[in-house]
This record gives C-alpha cells, sequence and structure tokens, in this order.
C-alpha cells in the first residue's frame, strides 16, 4: 500500500525522454558495432560516407536554408586530393584525409564568398556553375587521371600500425570518423550559432535586425558544410581505393539533395536514413534495370515531394506528434 505522496512502482518505471534517448543511441552504436559481421562491410562503407555527405548538406539546406547544388565539388574535389597525395606521395590516410577536408573547407569559403551575396535559385546556380568549373579541372589536369580517374588508392596503415586494407579496420575507421562528423554536426545545431542559423533561415531580415551579420554566419555554415562533404569524399575514395569524375558530377550533387529530401530536411538523422535508402537501392537496383535506375530516383523524388514533404523521418515524427523536426 502506497502512502499518499508517496511515488509508486509503476511511476519509478516510467522513463524520461532523456532516458528514451539514451536508450536510442546506445542500441544504434551497438547495430554499427555489428553490422559488418553480417552485412557486407563494403556497402556499410559506402553508406557511412553518403550519410556523412547528407548530413553535412543538410546543415546547409535544412538549418541554413541555403540551396547549395555544387556540393560535388567539395565531395569529389577532397576524393581527388586524399586518393593524389595517398597514391603518390606516400601520404597516410588520416593525414590525406584532412588534406582533403582542408582543401574542402577552403572551396567552401571561396563559393561562399561568393555566392552569399545573392539567394535562392541565384545562389543555387552560382554553386552549380563553380562546381562545374571544378569538374572541367578534374578532367584536364594530368594528375587526375581524366576519364580513368585515379585507380589503385592505397589504404595505407592508420597511425603507421593498422592496417586498413582489412575491411573491418576499415569499416570501423569510417564509423569513427562519421560517428565525430555526426557529432560536430549535432553540436552546432544545438549551439547558440545553430539557432542563430534557424533563426536566418526562418526570417534573415529580423535576424539582420537584431544586429547578426548575416553574411558571416552564412559564410561559415558553407564552409563547415563544405569541410564535412570534403571528410566523407576523401573517405569514399579510400574506401574504394578511387577518384573519379563521378564524384565531381552534377549528377552527385543531386543525389545529396535526394538522399536529403528523401530521410527529411531539417532533421538530424534523415539525411542518413535518406542515404541509407538510395544506396541500398542503387546497389540492388544497378544490375537488374541498368540505366533505368535513374528514371526510378527521379520517380521517388517525385513521390517524396508530393506525398512525404517533411520526409521519412519527419513523417514519422509528425505521426507521433511532435510540433518540431529535430529527433534530438
Amino acid at each position: 500500500m502506497n502512502l499518499p505522496g508517496t511515488p509508486s512502482a509503476a511511476s519509478h518505471r516510467i522513463r524520461t525522454p532523456a532516458q528514451h534517448h539514451v536508450a536510442g543511441w546506445s542500441i544504434a552504436i551497438v547495430l554499427a558495432l555489428a553490422a559488418p559481421w553480417v552485412i557486407y562491410p563494403t556497402f556499410l562503407m559506402k553508406v557511412l560516407c553518403f550519410a556523412l555527405f547528407a548530413c553535412a548538406f543538410n546543415l546547409l539546406l535544412g538549418y541554413a536554408g541555403l540551396l547549395s547544388f555544387g556540393h560535388a565539388a567539395f565531395f569529389g574535389g577532397s576524393a581527388y586530393v586524399c586518393a593524389g597525395l595517398a597514391k603518390h606521395v606516400g601520404l597516410t590516410p588520416e593525414l590525406a584525409i584532412l588534406a582533403g577536408t582542408a582543401v574542402a573547407a577552403a572551396l567552401g569559403g571561396l563559393f561562399g564568398w561568393l555566392s552569399i551575396r545573392r539567394s535562392g535559385i541565384y545562389l543555387t546556380m552560382i554553386t552549380l556553375a563553380l562546381a562545374q568549373l571544378v569538374f572541367f579541372v578534374a578532367l584536364q589536369l594530368p594528375f587526375t587521371g581524366g576519364e580513368d580517374g585515379l585507380q589503385g588508392v592505397p589504404r595505407g596503415r592508420l597511425l603507421g600500425f593498422i592496417d586498413l586494407g582489412d575491411n573491418h579496420a576499415m569499416y570501423y575507421f569510417v564509423l569513427a570518423v562519421f560517428a565525430l562528423g555526426f557529432w560536430l554536426i549535432r553540436r552546432t545545431v544545438h549551439s547558440p550559432y545553430g539557432q542563430i542559423l534557424k533563426a536566418i533561415r526562418e526570417n534573415e531580415p529580423r535576424a539582420i535586425s537584431l544586429g547578426y551579420d548575416v553574411n558571416r554566419y552564412k559564410l561559415l555554415a558553407f564552409v563547415l558544410s563544405a569541410a564535412l562533404a570534403g571528410t566523407a569524399g576523401a573517405l569514399k575514395a579510400l574506401v574504394f581505393q578511387l577518384a573519379s569524375l563521378t564524384d565531381v558530377h552534377w549528377h552527385m550533387s543531386g543525389e545529396v539533395v535526394l538522399m536529403t529530401l528523401l530521410g527529411g530536411l531539417g532533421t538530424l538523422v534523415g539525411p542518413a536514413a535518406g542515404a541509407l535508402v538510395i544506396v541500398a537501392l542503387e546497389n540492388e537496383l544497378a544490375d537488374k534495370v541498368g540505366p533505368w535506375v535513374t528514371v526510378i530516383m527521379g520517380s521517388i523524388f517525385v513521390a517524396c515531394v508530393l506525398a512525404f514533404r517533411r520526409g521519412l523521418v519527419g513523417e514519422l515524427l509528425a505521426l507521433r506528434g511532435r510540433t518540431d523536426i529535430d529527433p534530438s
């Protein structure tokens, strides 16, 4: 018998939202650690690379409201830099990835500086044009391999003693980098800076009236997004031991937009879910329908825009009655 004012045993068993949150992340971590022993590791690594790419793009579009159609330049440019340094200079994998990330961040600063003075479709077209310049450079420079790309890129040894030639070792390295990148994005979104980005997205004139240097915040968002996209591209180059024109083609920019919208724009885990769906579909359908994969992806995009405007994760959150679209 419980005395008045004394919490019952049932009340002790009720979990708080924070406890559910911790339990959910714990399950996700366990599943991620066990996954390569059940599923082909190379497929999982590809999913993680594109998940980081999509999350980086979402930081710019979903939280800052800036639609860049040139993110393939950061992804592919970093891939070429990482692959070239690893193959021709013999740089260790961690240093090659850092170099690729730095180049992508520099490109992001340049793209952002040139494009943020415009908005809407004009900003999008400027980023597309700049990305096509990067594609042309990758096609013409002799050390990029032209249409053949950079092949036979060595994975090397992480920190000098971990052989990344082993798929499981490489998977856990990619998983660690993805986790670090995802944590950085989550920390950014929930920081005061992230709140200012949301304010700029929702009402830029009001943010200006409050005294914020809007262009400076936008430029920093461009650099952060580009750097993380570059990290994803460098990782992909090491995973597949290849950097090719596909990585810098405008189709890649369109694909990351599709992943983000399909998973859930403005959510943290939505772009990663979208990347999983798109990569899985491409892997399953590529050898069955051939070039019709592009048509199928386009149909999925149209269906998503018409019927699931919040994306997969956004719709699930709406069904749960959440008023916000940030699942964290």
